[in-house]
């Protein structure tokens, strides 16, 4: 007999289902232990204490489960939920090894357990608001184990009122308490939630210095949850778009107010103008606040992306983020920086998108100078002395040849770009970085600054040693021309962030215009001297429809690559 009941107890021994781990997610909903006994109908010599009577969005609640007699308890399961709710609402922080936070409904630290089944006589938890729904009470929901066999269910706590304005109101912002925890962080990027960095792949909650939003559909599919952070003097701001220029962009923006405080606000963008204000919509805050001059907020909401030409979930669209400053009456100004991700996303599956980041307008700024100086203006001034000198010979205003009075003030306007755009960027840079590129462009700075020096102090036209400045001249101009076009095409690698690289590629077809062109009029000109019977009027019209051909070519790649400079974008 002895035999045949621990044959029994082993049978049945797989289904008691007893979890000492406290990883008692399984019971979330009903909050009965799955024991295979009956849960105690008697009152529960244990209590749920609360640290206030009120709460608003963000606030932090003290919550302490104790045992008011001499019973202690091994194992607990703890959830808020609204009164005449079925949701769990919230979410708990633990300081204690005694105490986890589990994951109910698929929604990260909605419910708190024990670790081990220890005696204990009290624990406490925090508990953050993080949705005000209708604006109900919330109720706190804990099951009570003192052994296997003895246990309570949904032993309540007294109702905590909500005492704020709900976050789900017809307006344009919602606010949280600035004092609320960020609890922000890179956790669960590509498992359970889309996330978007700058730089890539960075934590916000171990850097500082990292901008990041990240968007999670929780369970049944209409509802998300985003969150946004990044050091900021004014605002931070993510936006769904069809591709990856502003207008007809679905934006959140959060934002410092005049008063100090933090709102969440949804806006409507048109294009390169102050995006237009819209209804929240059903959105609640879960918090919003600053702290060390970082923004951070976390919302929900059941509001659909729209950007006009497509709309819902489970669309795929770029992810847009923006960063800026604000006036002193709350108002967004134009963003200091933005970064998109580098290919459309769907956020009802988990992902870590890639970015690309845009080039800050100095450096747009640094770049234009450049080109223009030694692919246009630098190049008509070269030209004008080398080829078109004898088109005017004998020419004069104002005492000097007409070539002469072209050639000076166009390089002397090239010398003075070069020296702005060194300053400019090396100002943004503050200091030195590495590379190719800057080392270029400190000896296309140097030499340009000797270029005109040299020139001042050059020796008269018949002075037996000018062969000398006229070697001297012409072959730092040929060396300043060289390096320069190199700086341009690694600078191009390093703000051109496609994939084709389109924009050194133009850069390559331009620099090869060039070298068409002074190897077509270098060989007419040569055959222009072996053959002194040509005609004195037909070289004229010659070398220039060469150089009217050639000044037209100029201007198209010229303007391709300007609006290619002034659309860049840099994958990290």
């Amino acid at each position: 007999m002895d035999f045949i009941g621990i044959l029994l107890l082993l049978c049945v021994a797989p289904v008691v289902w007893c979890f000492p781990s406290g990883q008692v997610t399984a019971s979330c909903d009903t909050m009965i232990p799955q024991h295979l006994a009956n849960a105690q109908s008697g009152t529960a010599p244990y209590s749920i204490s609360l640290d206030r009577s009120t709460y608003n969005v963000g606030d932090q609640v003290k919550v302490t489960l104790k045992a008011t007699g001499a019973s202690d308890f091994e194992g607990f399961l703890l959830k808020a939920q609204e009164v005449g709710g079925q949701s769990t609402v919230g979410t708990f922080t633990v300081s204690s090894s005694d105490s986890q936070t589990l994951a109910c409904s698929q929604k990260p630290n909605s419910a708190v357990s024990h670790t081990k089944a220890t005696s204990k006589m009290s624990i406490q938890v925090t508990w953050t608001a993080d949705s005000t729904g209708s604006g109900k009470s919330i109720q706190f929901y804990a099951t009570f184990v003192h052994s296997e066999k003895i246990f309570w269910v949904s032993v309540t706590s007294a109702p905590m009122t909500f005492n704020g304005s709900s976050g789900g109101s017809p307006g344009s912002t919602a606010t949280a308490p600035a004092g609320a925890a960020m609890n922000i962080s890179s956790a669960a990027c590509g498992v359970t939630k889309t996330c978007l960095s700058q730089p890539s792949n960075c934590d916000p909650s171990a850097s500082s210095d990292c901008y990041f939003m990240s968007a999670m559909l929780l369970s049944g599919g209409t509802t998300v949850r985003y969150e946004m952070i990044g050091p900021s003097s004014g605002y931070v701001a993510f936006g769904f778009s069809d591709d990856q220029s502003m207008g007809n962009d679905d934006i959140y923006i959060c934002s410092t107010n005049s008063a100090g405080m933090v709102t969440v606000e949804h806006a409507y963008s048109t294009g390169a103008t102050t995006p237009i204000s819209i209804p929240l919509g059903n959105l609640a805050v879960v918090m919003a606040t600053i702290q060390n001059n970082v923004i951070g907020c976390t919302f929900t909401t059941t509001n659909s992306i729209s950007t006009q030409r497509s709309t819902g979930f489970n669309q795929t669209y770029y992810l847009l983020f923006a960063y800026g400053s604000s006036n002193s009456a709350g108002q967004i100004q134009i963003h200091s920086r933005t970064f998109t991700s580098s290919n459309k996303v769907d956020i009802s599956k988990a992902e870590a998108a890639a970015t690309e980041t845009e080039t800050p307008a100095i450096v747009k700024a640094h770049g234009a100078l450049m080109l223009i100086s030694w692919m246009t203006t630098g190049t008509l001034g070269m030209i004008v002395a080398r080829y078109l000198k004898h088109m005017a010979k004998g020419q004069q205003m104002f005492g000097k040849d007409v070539w002469f009075l072209v050639h000076v003030p166009v390089m002397c306007l090239t010398v003075a770009a070069t020296i702005i755009a060194f300053i400019i960027i090396f100002v943004y840079g503050e200091g030195w970085a590495g590379g190719a590129h800057p080392v270029l462009g400190c000896l296309v700075m140097i030499l340009s600054f000797i270029q005109p020096i040299v020139a001042f102090f050059r020796c008269g036209p018949q002075d037996s040693m000018r062969f000398v400045f006229n070697w001297t001249h012409s072959l730092n101009a040929l060396a300043i021309k060289l390096l320069a076009v190199a700086a341009i095409f690694t600078g191009l690698q390093l703000i051109d962030g496609s994939e084709t690289q389109w924009l050194v590629n133009v850069m390559a077809g331009f620099a090869a215009w060039e070298c068409l062109f002074y190897i077509c009029i270098e060989a007419h000109l040569r055959c222009k001297n072996s053959r002194p019977e040509t005609s004195e009027s037909g070289g004229p019209n010659v070398e220039g429809l060469l150089v009217g051909i050639f000044f037209l070519g100029n201007l198209a790649f010229l303007i391709a690559l300007l609006v290619g400079i002034g659309t860049a974008t840099v994958i990290p």
